[in-house]
């Protein structure tokens, strides 16, 4: 079961988990949980595909992973499309499965490649956008890179890199791109955080530091944007996910790989978690815990009793410390993944 935290004051009521309410009655001032199915958060099955019908989406990191699936879905649903990432060669291929797979035209998807860490070209490649499609209405934040290593043995240049990328990057995109949605009065700017935003993780402390800071730099500037109740400031925290992140991942020192093995297979496939950032974004939902369990209920713990939490951190941690010495895969969703049964 997958499980969305959403911010539903009706929910506090009695009897009123399945309640039916509109989605603009989502709020902020109370946290509930919520059993993430679509009818209940939105009136109709289809809500992702009603309200992101024609609406010019921009999405970083499209060449691989969340974001590629991010694209594909989106372009069934009859979004325009903004695909960036460095890799052009696999934004064409991307653009080539969208139009294949929806009723797009050649004119509804932009391959504008994107460097995060080139900030002084984020203005130059906003207007690029704007141009093309004359507005953007929604921005998805997916660029990024993650970390496998131990803090000891991390160079410091790693943890500047993904400072830069994960978090200046993001920041450097977000406010070139937010003048135009103030102007008009409207606008998304949705970012792909992690649970590891929520909650330290070993072997990814820059990672988790990077995540954490964009939690608090969009937490704050959806505060400062009250005057614009039509802009939404949504953060997703995906956990565990099908994807090439820890392939991709920053070791201990700059140009090396994490010789980490890792099964994919025990872990939430990337188009149910797509699936419900979709429907979530369309709801208007402020902050997304998108996991599967048990990790869903270990993020509660963090919440509500934060004790028992660091036990079980600790534990886990050593195991996956272990493990990643041993060359073994160090993924949490290893130590979760069910059993195998003897006979």
């Amino acid at each position: 079961m997958s499980l969305l935290l959403s911010f539903r004051p009706e929910l506090l009521r009695p009897n009123s988990v399945k309640s039916k309410a509109p989605a603009s009655s989502l709020d902020s001032l109370t946290a509930c949980k919520l059993q993430f199915n679509q009818t209940e958060l939105g009136k109709d099955p289809d809500v992702a595909e009603t309200k992101l019908k024609g609406l010019v989406v921009w999405v970083t990191g499209a060449s691989s992973g969340i974001g590629e699936e991010l694209a594909y879905q989106l372009a069934g649903c009859g979004s325009r499309l903004i695909l960036s990432a460095r890799r052009v060669d696999e934004l064409d291929r991307v653009k080539r499965h969208c139009l294949e797979c929806s009723s797009l035209q050649d004119k509804d998807i932009l391959v504008l490649p994107l460097d995060l860490l080139e900030k002084t070209s984020h203005e130059a490649k906003t207007k690029t956008a704007v141009q093309h499609f004359g507005s953007i209405d929604i921005l998805i934040n997916n660029g990024g890179r993650s970390q496998r290593s131990l803090c000891l043995e991390t160079s410091v240049d790693v943890y500047q890199a993904l400072m830069e990328l994960n978090f200046l990057g993001t920041v450097s995109l977000t406010k070139q791109v937010l003048p135009h949605m103030t102007q008009r009065g409207s606008g998304s700017v949705v970012t792909i955080s992690s649970l590891s935003g929520l909650a330290g993780t070993p072997l990814a402390t820059g990672y988790s530091a990077s995540k954490h800071a964009l939690q608090g730099f969009f937490n704050s500037l959806r505060t400062e944007l009250t005057d614009y109740p039509n802009i939404l400031i949504s953060t997703v925290c995906p956990g565990p996910v099908k994807s090439q992140i820890v392939k991709n991942a920053f070791a201990e020192e700059l140009g090396k790989v994490s010789p980490t093995a890792e099964d994919q297979n025990h872990k939430m496939a990337t188009s149910r978690c797509v699936r419900l950032i979709l429907v979530g974004i369309a709801n208007g939902v402020k902050e997304m815990w998108i996991a599967q369990q048990p990790f869903l209920l270990f993020y509660y713990l963090w919440q509500y009793a934060p004790t028992w939490a660091w036990f079980i951190t600790d534990v886990l941690g050593k195991k996956r410390i272990q493990n990643f010495k041993a060359g073994l895969d160090a993924d949490c969703a290893y130590f979760t993944k069910p059993k195998p049964k003897t006979s």
